[in-house]
């Protein structure tokens, strides 16, 4: 959604690596994986594209495919790989682990503060609108310098988003203290994972107080001063003068005088007055301050990257704040403080936590049950998944309890929400199975970055626009939020994404954010049933349920030339339970006052007629459409054909006799035939249908367990043809040359003679954007006619060694006769 990632420097090192050294054996080792197949970019020798044994001409055609299939096909990816001998994950048991969610209601003095400071942001928001015109980076007529208007909502929004989610860990650790306290009387050890640490923070507000003085500070180090220090440092306050440049466009460049930077005296009024507003209102501790004062650091072992950090020293009156300063070794001789159950809490964060373990191990002395709060998840799915397992390791006394800490605020479902949906992609690509990487911590649902949530905010920007939303309207939709939805045409068509809404939606005050978020997961709840009733919705491996499966034909259409490994078309006979839809259901349809009961006059069937949605024709005109309900199928046709037909509107007598009497007739059990491309997929992903590329699973009556893609009778009977022809590069290319044959190829393309400036060429044709690439490396040269990129194969014999390698990846699936011929 940003565009494309610069590589990491390990990331380059490692390519250059490989580069350097073709002949070297490469073993690719990660903690984690990938969280997106993007990630997989420096696993250049896999040969996932580029090579033979897989149809992915390059990386990006590689990416777009398994993204294309979606989770499902992240699952593919990893479980092909490891039966090609590629790959292994190795991933330990969450067996016998429990999980707690713990949920901290905001006290009402909690959301009165809350409500303060959502406030005040919205005043900083409106300020800086204001600051930005005083300083001539912006006029009531557009933008005069667009990269510091950009630079200033940038560190806006960044310091936003921070504030509040330090702010919504602060405000849970009230809850969160006082389960430690039940778990240490019940004789269990509390383990407390974090991201941030505030060190910067406390740093930089250490250099303004003197030495001599840390040991009695009386100073609030909180997520307040987060907002203090972006207004003192961030917030534009520096003057832009406005010119001419030398294509006559209106733009502003900043004021330097005598080599300093000149400030607008209305930006910096603005500032200080904010600031004022912002030291007055109530400060929260942080979170791991309120932690180790709370208990004394003779029970907390911190594991984190402070060198420095500020303990209560005393009690009652005589209580006082101290900089204390922490041994470079302090994590080491906390660690073990912890594990010899000289300390009962330890709270670890991303810096202090790698490669370390907290488990209750066989070898320690402190073998009590792990109380694990995942306290602040962070933005990295990875990073929170790995802290879990520090906590659940092999060889210990028992498994953890897992407790994520969450409020009632709304809006901490935007942490959530991006953990989600790291989770789902960073299972399916590292087990081949997504909900190996949550373990079942988070539901589908929790991801608010979906298509379908996409859809959904689109839904609610339009029902805030035609008023629809109670409690909140246009008007104070953009002004608590600070997002525009209308220009001078209406409602905008490029509208905030659905980050940018959930970002926003952490300024709101606590009730704004219920009347918002409450419309936002209604729309987002009927999408999702929609899409789960349409059958389309990404459940990754989806398992098929019926009465019984069996097997009753298994055929190889694919062996990999290098591990044996096959891919099977299994051809599976289901028995499934018919639910047909029962009297009563049929006649709640008539709530709807455009419904109709039907009974056909020929056959004596009963259906319910609804209203479906319209179709555009091709030539532009509306089609309206009808639905027929019947009591074991629905189908949609042409509202036009039903005069055509033998139903006829009836009473409610007379459709419940034939409704009634088309139920006795139903049978208790159906069959079917289903048929499934399973065993080895990605080397003939491209040669399955595209339309569809949901993977299933399914157990058979005798105990086998399948996992592939469903495909059609149609593509069945295509690829089972027996009159598919064997034929080689060089019957191809006489064959071709001839004239009177076009010969098709797997992955759509075909090979026909085609006549350019008077000469007879082969020509190929159907080939994607991607492909071309490799084609051209075969041996196919391009031409432009018409401004049309054009490949043909040489017509000499150097053609049939180009048609050999060409033939080797896509094989000839079938021959026609030239039309004319």
């Amino acid at each position: 959604e940003r565009g494309d990632v610069t590589a990491s420097q390990q990331g380059r090192a490692g390519l250059r690596l490989q580069h350097k050294l073709p002949n070297a054996r490469v073993v690719y080792v990660s903690a984690t994986g990938a969280t997106t197949v993007h990630n997989l970019a420096y696993a250049q020798r896999l040969g996932l594209w580029g090579g033979e044994d897989f149809p992915f001409a390059t990386r990006g055609e590689f990416v777009e495919a398994i993204e294309a299939g979606g989770v499902a096909a992240m699952e593919v990816l990893a479980r092909d790989l490891r039966s090609l001998g590629l790959y292994t994950a190795r991933s330990l048991s969450y067996d016998g682990v429990e999980y707690e969610m713990l949920e901290h209601a905001l006290s009402p003095e909690q959301r009165s503060i809350y409500d303060a400071y959502a406030g005040a942001f919205a005043i900083i928001h409106n300020n800086l609108a204001a600051a930005m015109e005083a300083a001539n980076i912006t006029v009531d007529s557009g933008t005069l310098n667009r990269q510091a208007k950009s630079a200033a909502r940038s560190a806006f929004e960044s310091a936003k988003q921070r504030f509040f989610g330090h702010l919504l860990t602060s405000m849970k650790t009230p809850t969160l203290i006082a389960a430690i306290e039940a778990d240490l009387a019940a004789g269990h050890s509390a383990v407390i994972q974090i991201v941030s640490t505030g060190e910067a923070l406390m740093e930089r507000r250490l250099t303004e107080i003197a030495t001599e003085e840390w040991n009695d500070i009386r100073v609030d180090i909180t997520p307040r001063e987060y907002v203090l220090d972006y207004l003192a440092h961030s917030f534009p306050v520096q003057l832009y003068e406005p010119f001419t440049d030398s294509e006559g466009n209106l733009s502003s460049r900043p004021v330097v005088r005598d080599g300093q930077p000149v400030e607008c005296r209305e930006a910096a009024r603005r500032r200080d007055a904010l600031i004022e507003k912002l030291a007055s209102l109530p400060p929260v501790p942080g979170a791991l301050d309120q932690i180790v004062q709370r208990f004394g650091t003779d029970l907390v072992a911190e594991v984190t990257g402070r060198s420095r950090r500020i303990v209560r020293k005393g009690e009652g009156p005589a209580a006082r704040l101290v900089v204390e300063n922490r041994a470079g070794s302090a994590n080491l001789a906390e660690t073990a403080a912890f594990m010899d159950d000289q300390k009962r809490i330890l709270i670890f964060s991303d810096a202090g936590g790698t490669g370390r373990s907290y488990h209750a191990d066989l070898g320690a002395k402190n073998q009590r049950l792990r109380v694990h709060y995942l306290l602040e998840p962070g933005w990295k799915a990875d990073a929170a998944i790995q802290g879990l397992g520090r906590t659940n390791r092999t060889n210990q006394a028992q498994p953890p309890l897992f407790r994520p800490v969450a409020t009632d605020v709304k809006a901490e479902k935007r942490f959530l929400s991006t953990i989600a949906r790291r989770l789902d992609t960073l299972g399916a690509i590292t087990r081949g199975q997504r909900q190996t990487g949550g373990q079942g911590l988070f539901r589908p649902e929790d991801n608010l970055e979906s298509p379908y949530a996409r859809d959904a905010l689109r839904q609610l920007y339009r029902r805030i626009y035609r008023g629809d939303v109670a409690g909140c309207s246009l008007g104070a939709f953009e002004d608590a939020t600070g997002l525009s939805l209308t220009d001078d045409n209406g409602l905008k068509d490029d509208l905030p994404p659905i980050t940018t809404f959930l970002n926003r939606l952490l300024a709101l005050t606590i009730d704004m954010q219920a009347v918002l978020f409450s419309a936002f997961e209604e729309l987002l709840d009927q999408r999702i049933e929609g899409a789960i009733a349409a059958g389309v919705y990404d459940l990754g491996l989806e398992t098929l349920r019926a009465e019984s499966f069996r097997v009753t034909d298994a055929r190889v259409i694919y062996t990999h030339p290098g591990s044996g490994a096959e891919t099977q078309l299994l051809t599976i006979a289901e028995k499934r339970r018919n639910t047909p839809t029962s009297l009563a259901d049929a006649l709640d349809w008539l709530d709807d006052p455009k419904a109709r009961l039907l009974v056909n006059s020929r056959s004596g069937r009963a259906a319910v007629q609804v209203p479906a949605t319209s179709l555009m024709l091709d030539d532009g005109t509306v089609e309206p459409r009808l639905r027929l309900i019947r009591p074991t199928e629905a189908s949609t046709v042409p509202a036009k054909i039903m005069e055509d037909t033998h139903w006829l509107e009836a009473d409610r007598a007379a459709f419940a006799d034939a409704w009634t009497a088309e139920l006795a007739e139903v049978p208790e059990f159906s069959e079917s035939t289903l048929h499934i491309v399973a065993g080895l997929l990605l080397p003939i992903w491209k040669q399955l249908p595209q339309d569809e590329t949901r993977v299933y699973r399914l157990q058979t009556d005798d105990g086998q367990r399948i996992i592939g893609r469903r495909v059609s009778p149609a593509w069945v009977a295509t690829t089972l043809a027996a009159d598919a022809p064997k034929l080689t590069a060089a019957q191809v290319h006489a064959l071709v040359l001839e004239g009177k044959t076009v010969v098709r190829l797997a992955e759509g393309m075909e090979l026909h003679r085609s006549r350019v400036m008077g000469v007879n060429r082969i020509e190929l044709s159907g080939f994607t954007e991607a492909a071309k690439d490799r084609l051209k490396a075969d041996g196919f040269f391009s031409e432009i006619i018409s401004w049309k990129l054009r490949l043909f194969c040489p017509t000499d014999s150097a053609g049939i060694a180009v048609l050999d390698r060409l033939l080797a990846r896509c094989p000839v699936t079938g021959l026609h006769a030239r039309g004319g011929c």
